[in-house]
């Protein structure tokens, strides 16, 4: 059986220790003059290959070899696909129920845990480097490749070329292209063997280029940094990324907690609070038992309403968030990383009725939410802070529970039929 988190770290202050993507992880390249969004095209085959030969002067000036700029570029190819992708918004977003349980299974749980014994000395060694223990690893390596089992099938140099010549991103995708020929020119794998997602994330831990160029590294001594064929690359490169994000190996991502009832909900905004200051409201672990007297800040997360479970997320909750700005995604590595290790369960799992908002659904909430004097922001379909803090305050006055969440409750209130057509 799986040695227990527990027992993976040091005994001491355990009430709180444990022991795409990097897409929107800080860039890796120096600032460098991308081609102006205003110069990209929308891909005429003319227009295309001008802004080609545009990328390929721009990636020698940074320092790609004339030889490989030209190579790659010469044969790089439009792909209609990408863009489609690139413009296709879900028509309706994931409850947090769905998003969770298709990512954290009992199928993905017991797969990590055979993988922890079978790596067990290559992860212990990323652990000994970095501090970053080996579920949170292999949690990681199973939401990105599903371990490893799906890397993508695009070309690289292909998806790259095809969004930096779109008008919508272009200054982003010339950085990746540019990162991607400079890996390519490095020797780290051939150009036909450069194949990731549509957006361009590679390998057994999807990084994009410029992560690539900052964080990755030759783990089996082999000359050459290769995250598709070298999983000691792979991991010890995933350790090395987190490390840079200043992860704490003492303390563990979070944990799910209990609240009392007539619990404040208001308070659950993002603000972070020590321990101590939890435990005084009344919250307590999952089982019911007090919360440690740690010196430690958290914030307290209620990603499916008051309805649902909840959580105090720690420092290394930031540090997830770091490779992927979700909260859903942090809460899905954390969560699987502690079933990878021993743990069961969540003890108040999300309620799997409530309905699932589409991005013309929201945007009638934020309507109506602005109509009705509290301010959400941009009617943009995106649930972002200033839309959840209307919901508050929306809820405060009609007498709902302030959590934030667009429940039926809410939704009721506001006229919003969430029904698909």
């Amino acid at each position: 059986m799986l040695t227990k988190l527990a027992r993976i770290l040091p005994n001491r202050r355990m009430a709180c220790r444990l022991s795409v993507s990097a897409f929107l992880a800080t860039s890796s390249l120096p600032v460098m003059s991308a081609i102006a969004d205003s110069d990209a095209v929308l891909a005429s085959p003319e227009g295309f290959e001008e802004c080609k030969l545009k990328l390929q002067e721009k990636a020698i000036a940074a320092g790609v070899s004339a030889k490989t700029a030209q190579d790659v570029m010469t044969g790089v190819k439009h792909l209609d696909r990408v863009i489609e992708l690139d413009r296709r918004q879900p028509e309706f977003t994931t409850t947090f129920a769905d998003y969770l349980n298709r990512r954290v299974n009992d199928s993905r749980v017991s797969k990590g845990r055979e993988l922890i014994k079978e790596h067990s000395e290559l992860l212990a060694r990323v652990t000994r480097e970095t501090g970053v223990p080996a579920p949170y690893l292999v949690a990681f390596w199973g939401l990105e490749t599903n371990f490893g089992s799906y890397f993508g099938k695009m070309s690289v140099p292909d998806s790259l070329t095809t969004l930096a010549c779109d008008a919508r991103r272009s200054s982003f995708f010339t950085e990746q292209l540019i990162a991607a020929l400079r890996i390519i020119d490095e020797g780290a794998i051939p150009v036909e063997q450069m194949e990731g997602s549509w957006a361009g994330a590679m390998g057994h831990v999807q990084f994009m280029p410029t992560v690539f160029l900052k964080h990755a590294v030759d783990a089996d001594g082999d000359g050459r940094r290769d995250l598709w064929n070298s999983l000691p690359d792979a991991m010890m490169s995933a350790g090395r990324f987190l490390e840079s994000m200043n992860w704490d190996g003492e303390y563990r991502w979070g944990r799910e907690v209990l609240l009392p009832e007539n619990f404040d909900y208001s308070i659950a905004d993002g603000r972070r609070l020590n321990l101590n200051k939890w435990r005084e409201l009344g919250i307590t672990d999952a089982f019911g038992k007090p919360l440690g007297r740690e010196d430690i800040a958290a914030a307290l997360i209620v990603p499916a309403g008051h309805e649902g479970p909840a959580f105090l997320a720690y420092h290394n909750f930031k540090v997830i968030m770091g490779w992927n700005r979700s909260e859903f995604y942090a809460i899905a590595v954390g969560h699987l990383a502690d079933r990878i290790a021993g743990a069961g369960m969540l003890q108040n799992p999300p309620p799997e009725d409530t309905p699932a908002l589409s991005r013309d659904n929201i945007i009638q909430l934020q309507e109506q939410l602005e109509q009705r004097g509290y301010s959400a922001g941009k009617p943009d379909g995106i649930m972002g802070p200033a839309t959840r803090t209307a919901i508050r305050k929306f809820q405060v006055a009609n007498g709902l529970v302030a959590d934030g969440y667009p429940g039926s409750a809410v939704l009721g209130k506001l006229n919003i039929d969430t029904a698909p057509e």
